[in-house]
């Protein structure tokens, strides 16, 4: 079994989001063979942009980002200093203000869980097909 793992901490920043999405991008091409598929690569990276964006604007504007390559399955951690549960909302289709995310997740993810954190906060975890 290969397993991988890069973990990041940022404080919010304009670029906060694009450094993980290229941390995640530098993730999955060092995973050598077997490589995954670059549909299975942007969907991960998707999801990592997701998760961030909403740890930093509903988590306090800190995250961490850990990711691992198991067999069969990539997983993708973010955690932020927030107790509060992430929640399903209905999506504005009107306004612009969000609803599609956490929806997304959980749709493309085959397993997603949310786990808090002994020192406060949660993490929340998706894995994502290899």
């Amino acid at each position: 079994m290969t397993t991988m793992t890069t973990e990041r901490t940022a404080l919010r920043s304009l670029s906060a989001v694009a450094e993980a999405r290229q941390a995640t991008r530098a993730f999955l091409e060092a995973l050598g063979q077997p490589t995954i598929g670059r549909e299975q690569a942007d969907t991960v990276v998707l999801v990592v942009s997701e998760l961030v964006t909403n740890a930093l604007r509903h988590g306090g504007g800190v995250y961490t980002l850990h990711l691992a390559a198991h067999p069969g399955a990539i997983e993708v951690a973010v955690g932020d200093p927030s107790p509060r549960l992430p929640q399903a909302r209905t999506p504005d289709l009107v306004d612009g203000t969000g609803g599609f995310g956490w929806h997304m997740v959980n749709d493309l993810a085959h397993h997603v869980a949310v786990t808090p954190r002994p020192e406060g906060g949660k993490t929340i975890h998706a894995f994502l097909p290899r």
